[in-house]
C-alpha cells in the first residue's frame, strides 16, 4: 500500500474537504511521516510543524483558502500548510536551492497569504488584511495562527490592541506548546502558563467525564454550565477579554474533530475572536517530543533514532567561541552581563546562564526592550554583551541610535549569523547591517576573520567603554590556532596580511581567508595582490587605504553585506573625501536584491564570494585598467 495514499492525491484544500472526517486522523499520520521523512534529509523547523498538523488540516477543512486568509506567524510550522496546498510534488526540494521556502511566501504560492520568518507579524498583518478586505467589500475570513513564544513580543498585542478597539472580523488562533525556540520567559508567560498548566487538566477532567454521561442528561447540562463558570478561573481568557476579544478554549490541538467544531462555530462569528490551541511541540516523533529545544531547527538526521548524521570533525563555530570567550572574560570582570532574545542556544550563551545565572538575562522575542534593558544595565555600570542574530538586529535599529549611541553607551551588540545564513532565506540572512549600522554616531563597527580574532575583538569590545557592534558569520570557524587568552585589537586599525604590487584588496570578515587563497593563485600567474584585514568597518583605517591605494591604484573591497552603504561604501567615501579621484574601485558584496535559500556555499559561489569569484573579480578589474 502506498504510504502517501490520502496525501498525494490533495492538491488543493478542496480535496481535503471531500474527504471523510473519518478519514482525516490518517492524513495526519501521512504528512507528519512526509514531514520527517523529508526534513531527515533537507534539515528544518521539524518539532514546531509535527506540532501544528492536526491544527493545519482543520483550518484548511473549515476555511475556503485562498479567499480566506490563513497568516502562520514566523512560519516555523508551515509545512503541513503546504503539503496541504498542492506543494506534495516538490515538497522533497524544502529549503534546496531553487525549491520551497522554509517559509510562507506569497511569491511561491497563493495560499500563502503573507511572507513571514520573523516573529509576531501575523495580528498586525491580519488585522490590515480584514480592514482592507472591509473597504473592499468582501466577506472572506482572515485567521492569524500564533504561538505563544510569539505572544511574549510587544508587536502582537499592539496588534491585539487595535483589533479589539476596531472590533473588527479577525480570528486569532494561539497555538500554545508552552514554549518557542527556548522556554518562554516573563511574567505575562508565567501568567499563561499557570493558567495553560490549569487548563490541561481541565481538558483531560472535562473529556474524561463527558464521555460517561449523555449529552441530553441533567448532569451533562449542569456539568456544561459549571465548565463556563470554571474558565475564568483556570484559563487565559480573560486577559484576551481585555483586549475585547471573544475567546474560545482551550481545545485540544491534536483533536481534528474538535477543532472542526470550534472552527466551524468562530467561522459565524464577525467580531474579533481569539481561539486557544494546546498542542505538544514535536507531536507524533518521539524524539522530538522529548527534545523540541533540538529538533526546532535541525539538520539531517537519522528517522529511526533521531541522531544527528554525523560530518567530518571540523572547527567550532563561531557562535561556540563566543560564548566560551565570554564565559572566560566574565570570569574576571563581574561587570559582564550577557542578554538574549530567546535564543540562549543559537547564540551561544545558555552555557554562559549555567556559569553566571544571575547576571544572565533572556528577555523573550523582545529585541527592541533587550537593547533599551541592556542600556539601563549600562547606565548602572555594567557591561552588557546583547546577542542576537544578524536578522532580528533590524528590529531594533532605533533603540541602538537613541538609547544607547546618543549617550554612547558601552553596550556590546555580537551580532550572530551576518552575512548568507544558508537555508533559511532572505528573512534570515544578515546582509544589512554593516549599512544600517554604519551611519550611527559613536557606533565602532568590526568583522573578525577568524575565531582567534573573534576572541580578541570581545575582549576589546567590553574593554572599549563604548557602543560596539561585532559581526560574525553562521557556521564552522576557519580553524585557527587560538591564542591562550584573547588579545585586545587596536580600534580602527586594519592589518597587511599579503603584499602585491598589481592589485589591493580591502576585506572584512572571513572572506579575508578567500582572498588570500585567491592572492596564491594569482602570485603563480605573476599577479601581485596586497591583501588586506580592514577587521573594521567604522572607523576605518583611512590612514592605511589611503596610503596603499596611493600607491596601488587598483583597489578591490569584499564584504559579505549589502553593497548600498556598506564597507565598500565606506572606502570609496574615505577616497573621495581625500580627494583621490584617480583609483580604480571594483566592490563585491551583495547587490541590492534580496538573496533566497540555498546552503551557504551554493549561494557564496552564486554571489562571486568565493575564492574563485575573486580570482575573476581581479582579473577584470586588470583587463578594465587597460584600457
Amino acid at each position: 500500500m502506498n504510504k502517501y495514499s490520502l496525501l498525494e492525491n490533495i492538491a488543493s484544500p478542496a480535496d481535503l474537504k471531500s474527504l471523510e472526517k473519518e478519514s482525516l486522523e490518517e492524513l495526519a499520520s501521512q504528512i507528519r511521516s512526509k514531514i520527517i521523512e523529508t526534513v531527515s534529509r533537507t534539515g528544518g523547523h521539524l518539532a514546531p510543524s509535527l506540532g501544528v498538523v492536526d491544527l493545519t488540516i482543520a483550518l484548511h477543512f473549515v476555511f475556503q483558502t485562498p479567499p480566506d486568509k490563513i497568516i502562520f506567524d514566523v512560519g516555523h510550522q508551515a509545512y503541513a500548510h503546504k503539503l496541504l496546498t498542492g506543494r506534495f510534488s516538490r515538497f522533497d526540494t524544502l529549503r534546496q536551492r531553487g525549491g520551497l521556502s522554509g517559509f510562507a511566501r506569497m511569491s511561491e504560492s497563493p495560499y500563502d497569504a503573507f511572507t513571514v520568518g520573523h516573529a509576531s507579524t501575523s495580528i498586525s498583518a491580519g488585522l490590515g488584511m480584514a480592514c482592507g478586505k472591509e473597504l473592499k467589500g468582501e466577506r472572506a475570513k482572515v485567521v492569524s495562527v500564533i504561538g505563544d513564544g510569539s505572544m511574549t513580543a510587544g508587536l502582537a498585542y499592539e496588534g491585539l490592541n487595535q483589533a479589539g478597539g476596531l472590533k473588527k472580523d479577525l480570528i486569532v488562533v494561539l497555538n500554545d506548546n508552552e514554549m518557542s525556540i527556548a522556554p518562554n520567559v516573563g511574567a505575562l508567560s508565567g501568567f499563561l502558563s499557570r493558567k495553560l498548566s490549569s487548563s490541561r487538566s481541565f481538558i483531560g477532567w472535562r473529556e474524561e467525564f463527558k464521555s460517561f454521561l449523555r449529552k441530553d442528561s441533567v448532569a451533562y447540562k449542569l456539568m456544561k454550565r459549571l465548565e463556563e463558570s470554571f474558565k475564568a478561573f483556570i484559563t487565559p481568557g480573560m486577559l484576551f477579554e481585555a483586549f475585547e476579544f471573544n475567546y474560545f478554549g482551550p481545545i485540544n490541538g491534536h483533536r481534528i474533530d474538535q477543532l472542526i467544531d470550534a472552527f466551524e462555530a468562530v467561522s459565524k462569528t464577525n467580531s474579533p475572536a481569539l481561539v486557544h490551541v494546546l498542542t505538544k511541540k514535536g507531536k507524533g516523533y518521539e524524539p522530538a517530543e522529548k527534545n523540541p529545544i533540538y529538533f526546532h531547527g535541525v539538520g539531517s538526521f537519522e528517522v529511526s533514532t533521531g541522531n544527528c548524521i554525523s560530518k567530518a570533525a571540523s572547527p567550532p563555530s563561531y557562535t561556540q567561541v563566543f560564548g566560551k570567550t565570554l564565559i572566560e572574560l566574565a570570569q574576571k570582570d563581574e561587570k559582564i552581563v550577557a542578554v538574549t532574545a530567546a535564543m540562549p542556544e543559537g547564540t551561544g550563551l545558555a552555557p554562559f546562564a549555567l556559569h553566571f545565572p544571575e547576571r544572565f538575562f533572556d528577555v523573550g522575542i523582545a529585541e527592541q526592550h533587550g537593547v533599551t534593558f541592556a542600556a539601563g544595565l549600562a547606565v548602572e555600570g555594567f557591561k552588557p554583551v546583547v546577542a542576537i542574530y544578524s536578522t532580528f538586529m533590524q528590529r531594533a535599529y532605533d533603540q541602538v541610535l537613541h538609547d544607547v549611541c546618543i549617550e554612547s553607551l558601552p553596550v556590546v551588540f555580537a551580532m550572530d549569523r551576518g552575512g548568507i545564513v544558508g537555508e533559511d532565506g532572505p528573512t534570515h540572512h544578515g546582509a544589512f547591517d554593516l549599512s544600517f549600522l554604519r551611519s550611527i554616531p559613536n557606533l565602532v563597527l568590526m568583522a573578525p576573520a577568524d575565531e582567534n580574532e573573534l576572541a580578541g575583538m570581545l575582549k576589546t569590545a567590553v574593554e572599549s567603554n563604548r557602543p560596539i557592534g561585532l559581526r560574525y558569520p553562521r557556521g564552522a570557524a576557519v580553524g585557527v590556532e587560538m591564542d591562550k587568552h584573547p588579545k585586545t585589537v587596536p580600534i580602527g586599525k586594519a592589518k597587511v596580511l599579503n603584499e602585491g604590487g598589481d592589485v589591493l584588496v580591502l576585506a572584512v570578515g572571513p572572506l579575508v581567508y578567500q582572498a588570500l587563497g585567491a592572492a596564491r593563485r594569482l602570485e603563480k600567474k605573476g599577479i601581485g595582490v596586497t591583501v588586506v584585514n580592514a577587521r573594521f568597518i567604522k572607523p576605518i583605517d583611512s590612514e592605511l587605504i589611503l596610503d596603499l591605494s596611493s600607491k596601488i591604484p587598483r583597489v578591490l573591497t569584499i564584504e559579505e553585506n549589502s553593497l548600498v552603504g556598506g564597507f565598500g561604501s565606506a572606502v570609496l567615501e574615505c577616497l573621495a573625501d581625500a580627494g583621490l579621484s584617480n583609483v580604480r574601485v571594483s566592490r563585491m558584496g551583495i547587490s541590492d536584491r534580496f538573496v533566497e535559500h540555498g546552503t551557504q556555499k551554493e549561494l557564496r559561489r552564486m554571489l562571486g564570494l568565493d575564492e574563485d569569484g575573486i580570482v575573476s573579480r581581479i582579473e577584470s578589474l586588470l583587463e578594465s585598467c587597460k584600457k
